[in-house]
């Protein structure tokens, strides 16, 4: 019996019980050697008798153990004392996503999209180091108070598929994938249909596949389509329907490729819910016939009958770990192509040095040289994201700066030697657009200062900001900086966001401007404006903010560069200004209105007070508004703010006079919370 005050281990004090799942009990304890409050996931004393189950768990537990990412419940410890088999985690105070749903009735289209995208990255990370959670379901899923979403229980997940389906696994059975239902072989695809139907319940308030026994709601994963969500609420954009239909295809090969790509869609969804970008692939009727026993098929039409054990319609003799036999067969054919491909290589050049073939027996200085011309791995203006974990942090940034790749800070707890990089976002090798923000997760000294950006700031102000942290201006040297103007500082050393102790020396650098006062301008058409900008900031221009130019454009797509004023490569003093037009995406056709008709525009307006930005000299950033009204959603602004700008008033153009609400968005990323606009029609 575990009670506060039980010790586990001589290390982990009991202080209460916060839970109770199928397979173990969850307590609130105290790490008296690290000194902190953790998580301990105890197993359950019918699991702990399984000699088979905890060997499976414990290896899968060591093995998620070394994952380590924002939104992945950190395992720090697996250990047994006494019989007790426990699992020590990050204590995470919060709510279930289960719970979450149930206490809302149904999500916001964003609110869901970004707890979505959350769970994706963690499934993300999982699966780059080769583990798959196989139970991906809202009980799973932890919401902390500060709206963080973290996976868990994936050590347990993989443990527990060498248990049938049984009564008590109702829970899990809803979210469960086809080829798991059928018992057989399970994949990281089978973690993207289970995120497809959480989705789908966040989205609609239930599951797509109801049922009295788990036998009735798995055969419905396997054979029945569930209904689309625009159909069930035609507010719910088409867009974001089909994305849950492509998780949830039958199919894995039908499916997202990884979730990298279910994450870029998530998000396309949050700027373009009309866009038709989901490409639902069509299902070729090659699949062999399911003949069902007599037992599965009495235990569908009456799940009431108890005297049929749902874990008889399961094969117990496959493991899930067993090769799937269509994969088997594709092994083979590839086997036999490669048989026949080095058969005819072997024959070429045993022809050839035989003289079997006209001119094999030429000289080598006959024989013209070939050039292989070497075939380009992405598209132009794409840089491939190097790796940069382990490296220091003044060497990450050197080496992202490099590659015309920008970045942002983030200091974490960790082991490492402080200022070493232990994690980056996105992952090496990558392949992603210039001037794109690669995210550093690097280890913070104890000591907790860490050195600000104080570049454009004059000397004197950069020298207050650094002793005003308790830190020496040792001196100040002079180099030659493209983007920052003369006198003004363009960086430090240590590089900024290195951890240091109080008192440390700082070397301030102040550009002495460019060494040419002429630089070529980059090339603009076919980029994202943001991302043009970027460009020409970084060799000393700008964009001519006061003549740029909209157009309809069916070769580029809304909000890129179609036409720049000055040639790419011409050189041009530092300072000029570029004039660009935009391109505003293809000309809808509109249906012609009588012209006796009065037409109205629905106007709005908000302001929005909660500060997108965390500090007075962070970098300006990208800001968009999401409106979302009568069940459809667009963005209404977007424009590069910074942190002076807020609070900030807009005004908004509706589809009504209906209420709507505004969702924030900095970059990529959706902000917590919304804003009511009341619109009012007004005569055009």
């Amino acid at each position: 019996m575990i009670n506060p005050g039980t010790l586990i281990s001589e290390r982990y004090e009991i202080v209460d019980k916060v839970g109770t799942g199928g397979m173990a009990d969850v307590y609130n304890a105290k790490d008296l050697r690290l000194n902190r409050n953790v998580a301990i996931k105890v197993l359950k004393q019918e699991y702990s008798n399984d000699a088979k189950f905890v060997s499976k768990f414990r290896a899968e537990a060591q093995s998620v153990a070394g994952l380590s990412h924002p939104n992945i419940v950190n395992v720090y410890d697996v250990g047994e004392d006494a019989g007790l088999y426990y699992i020590v985690m990050e204590l995470v105070e919060g709510i279930t996503l289960k719970k979450f749903i149930e206490k809302k009735g149904k999500l916001e289209i964003n609110e869901a999209i970004g707890i979505g995208i959350q769970i994706a990255q963690g499934i993300e990370e999982a699966h780059k180091n080769h583990i798959i959670h196989r139970d991906i379901k809202p009980q799973n899923i932890i919401i902390s108070k500060e709206g963080k979403v973290k996976v868990t229980d994936f050590g347990i997940a993989k443990a527990a598929t060498s248990n049938t389906i049984t009564s008590n696994a109702m829970g899990s059975v809803h979210y469960i994938s086809p080829e798991q239902a059928r018992g057989g072989y399970s994949d990281e695809k089978s973690d993207l249909y289970s995120l497809g139907v959480t989705l789908y319940e966040m989205l609609s308030g239930k599951v797509p596949f109801e049922g009295e026994s788990t036998v009735s709601v798995a055969f419905a994963h396997v054979h029945e389509e569930a209904a689309a969500l625009d159909e069930l609420d035609e507010t719910i954009p088409r867009s974001l329907s089909r994305i849950v239909q492509k998780c949830m295809q039958k199919k894995p090969d039908m499916r997202y490729g990884d979730a990298a790509a279910l994450i870029m869609d998530l998000r396309r969804a949050v700027s373009d819910p009309d866009g038709d970008y989901v490409i639902l692939e069509e299902e070729e009727n090659d699949s062999p016939t399911i003949m069902l026993s007599d037992d599965v098929v009495r235990a569908v039409k009456d799940p009431q009958n108890r005297n049929i054990r749902p874990e008889e319609t399961i094969d117990e003799s496959l493991d899930e770990d067993a090769i799937d036999p269509k994969l088997e067969r594709i092994l083979k054919i590839c086997s036999g192509v490669v048989a026949v491909i080095i058969v005819v290589v072997v024959v070429l050049l045993v022809g050839k040095l035989a003289g079997w073939w006209p001119g094999s027996r030429s000289s080598d200085k006959d024989t013209p040289a070939v050039t292989v011309s070497p075939t380009p791995s992405a598209a132009a203006d794409t840089v491939e994201v190097p790796d940069i974990v382990d490296h220091t942090l003044e060497e990450a940034e050197k080496t992202l700066e490099d590659l015309n790749l920008h970045y942002d800070l983030e200091p974490v707890e960790s082991d490492k030697e402080a200022n070493t990089v232990t994690e980056q976002e996105p992952a090496a090798g990558e392949e992603v657009e210039e001037y794109t923000r690669i995210t550093i997760y690097y280890s913070k000294g104890e000591s907790g200062i860490t050195i600000p950006g104080v570049e454009n700031k004059t000397l004197e102000e950069a020298t207050t900001t650094l002793e005003a942290l308790g830190l020496t201006v040792s001196g100040v040297l002079k180099e030659y900086s493209e983007s920052i103007e003369e006198g003004k500082v363009c960086g430090t050393d240590p590089v900024v966001g290195t951890s240091v102790s109080k008192g440390s020396a700082v070397t301030i650098l102040v550009s002495r401007g460019p060494k040419s006062t002429m630089v070529p301008v980059p090339n603009l058409v076919g980029k994202k404006e943001e991302v043009a900008l970027e460009k020409l900031s970084d060799v000393g221009l700008s964009g001519n903010a006061a003549n740029v130019t909209y157009v309809y454009s069916d070769k580029y797509a809304k909000g890129r560069i179609t036409r720049q004023s000055i040639k790419a490569g011409t050189k041009v003093e530092i300072g000029t200004k570029i004039d660009y037009t935009v391109s505003k995406g293809p000309k809808v056709k509109a249906t012609p209105k009588p012209t006796e008709a009065v037409t109205y525009d629905y106007i709005g307006t908000t302001t929005i007070s909660s500060n997108p930005f965390e500090y007075p000299d962070e970098d300006p950033a990208l800001i968009k508004l999401v409106l979302t009204q009568d069940g459809k959603s667009r963005t209404v602004y977007k424009g590069t703010l910074s942190y002076s700008d807020f609070p900030k008033k807009f005004t908004i153009n509706g589809w009504s006079e209906n209420n709507g609400t505004i969702t924030v968005c900095k970059g990529d990323d959706v902000l917590d919370g919304s804003y009511n606009v009341e619109f009012k029609k007004v005569a055009q």
